[in-house]
């Protein structure tokens, strides 16, 4: 069961794959961290962290749903000529909910307007804060898993490549989540940048694959110039 660990070639899949599972992670831990700061203060950290559990326990149980998933890929049914599977039915199903909840929590940021408390008892808004990160990283999930499934060829690899991956946003989460919090200019380019995501998932959905170095490269530069502006304006502030 476990030979696999006197493997050279097996341990720099590991690598490889635990590498990739943490950049595929990178779009979730925004997600995370916008929904984390709908919390109050002192329920964000368990928020945080039930949202990773959860999201450790669905992409092992994809994993050990191997025959489900690739079943997945098979053609359910055509539109005009294109053959949808159940893979393409959950990437657009996922990426419309995306587009729809990031434009919604702009609209709530750029409006100041925030939930109301009296409708929505703390610990229910914690349980659907830990469910909507549940069913989103299913999405997010799913194309990670079928790449785990092409690159190594044991699952105990994968399982361990997921955990490492789970742990890493762990810790990575809070600062991410805290300084997207502290600068509200940061949040709502991560929102956009998850409108993005979601308008290139419905697009994979139909088969228009768009390379996701060109998504992360405009959002890295994006950043960085944001980034910029917010030491620039600090500056000001303090000379001023």
């Amino acid at each position: 069961m476990f030979e696999w660990i006197f493997s050279v070639d097996a341990w720099v899949v590991l690598l490889t794959l635990t590498a990739l599972e943490i950049v595929l992670g990178v779009d979730n831990i925004i997600f995370l961290a916008i929904l984390v700061s709908k919390l109050p203060p002192e329920h964000r950290d368990k928020g945080r962290i039930l949202g990773l559990a959860f999201a450790m326990i669905t992409r092992i149980l994809l994993l050990l749903s191997l025959f489900w998933v690739m079943k997945l890929v098979a053609p359910l049914f055509s539109i005009l000529g294109n053959e949808i599977s159940g893979r393409d039915l959950v990437l657009l199903l996922g990426g419309l909910f995306l587009i729809v909840k990031s434009i919604k929590e702009i609209k709530e940021s750029i409006m100041h307007q925030e939930e109301s408390q009296s409708n929505i008892k703390i610990s229910n808004k914690l349980w659907v804060v830990v469910a909507e990160i549940a069913v989103i990283d299913i999405v997010f999930s799913l194309d990670s898993v079928i790449t785990a499934v092409g690159i190594a060829q044991d699952i105990e690899i994968m399982i361990i490549a997921v955990i490492v991956a789970v742990l890493v946003m762990l810790f990575a989460s809070k600062p991410i989540a805290d300084f997207v919090e502290k600068y509200p200019s940061i949040k709502i380019l991560a929102l956009a940048f998850l409108v993005m995501i979601g308008f290139v998932l419905v697009c994979e959905s139909f088969d228009i694959h768009i390379d996701k170095a060109y998504i992360y490269t405009a959002m890295t530069f994006s950043l960085i110039v944001e980034i910029l502006n917010i030491i620039s304006q600090k500056k000001q502030t303090n000379n001023s």
